[in-house]
């Protein structure tokens, strides 16, 4: 599962955000093991005036950024897999971005099993059912 929420600094850009959900919903399978038929991912812009980093806006900057945000179910991946992961996001989104602002966020939140799910099961409850 999990869900990915993805902040982008600048105006709407659909391309951009399509490709950017499409790279980090990759490397979130690719990196992390989680099935791609259960991720969902959400895409919000914020503009550069209202991005503040150590006091000024990315405007004022001349700068972008990011913020990654990935809730995956606690225990299901190593701090090797994260730390790898939270490389090759920022390596993408610089990829994707002129001038990324090195003050630029991934955030894997390790929920915990029981108070995490989807269609109305936790993942404890899945966990169970697979008789693991």
């Amino acid at each position: 599962m999990p869900h990915i929420n993805i902040q982008i600094s600048g105006s709407r850009d659909r391309d951009l955000g399509r490709r950017a959900a499409e790279a980090i919903s990759q490397l979130t399978a690719d990196v992390l093991g989680k099935d791609p038929a259960v991720m969902a991912v959400t895409l919000d812009y914020i503009a550069d005036e209202d991005w503040l980093i150590g006091g000024k806006s990315l405007a004022e900057l001349s700068a972008a950024s990011y913020f990654v945000e990935v809730s995956i179910t606690d225990e299901t991946n190593t701090k090797a897999e994260k730390a790898n992961f939270i490389r090759q996001v920022h390596e993408v989104m610089c990829g994707l971005r002129a001038e990324v602002h090195e003050v630029s966020y991934v955030y894997l939140i390790d929920a915990r099993a029981a108070a995490y799910g989807f269609g109305g099961r936790t993942q404890e409850w899945r966990h169970q059912k697979a008789g693991v």
